[in-house]
């Protein structure tokens, strides 16, 4: 199992970025979290096995749809302790 801090930064708000996140998380068996931050980029906690935490930050990286524009991604490797269940929006 991989643990990653993912802050996404382009325009990530208001044009679906957290839903497809949690979207490609479910279908990466990605347990987490991803919420706005206030500076406008999107942060996301995930932890899984390797390649699937692989896949999940490929789909992060391009994004919901056309109105996105990830311009940059800052990926962390993190200490995998954790206790998520599932993937939720953190609001």
């Amino acid at each position: 199992m991989r643990r990653i801090h993912l802050v996404v930064s382009g325009r990530v708000q208001g044009v679906g970025f957290r839903s497809f996140t949690q979207q490609a998380a479910v279908e990466n068996d990605i347990v987490g979290w991803v919420r706005n931050l206030n500076d406008g980029a999107v942060e996301v906690d995930a932890v899984g096995e390797d390649k699937k935490v692989d896949h999940f930050i490929k789909k992060v990286k391009k994004g919901p749809s056309f109105f996105a524009k990830v311009k940059n991604i800052e990926v962390t490797e993190c200490e995998e302790d954790h206790d998520y269940q599932k993937f939720e929006i953190v609001y």
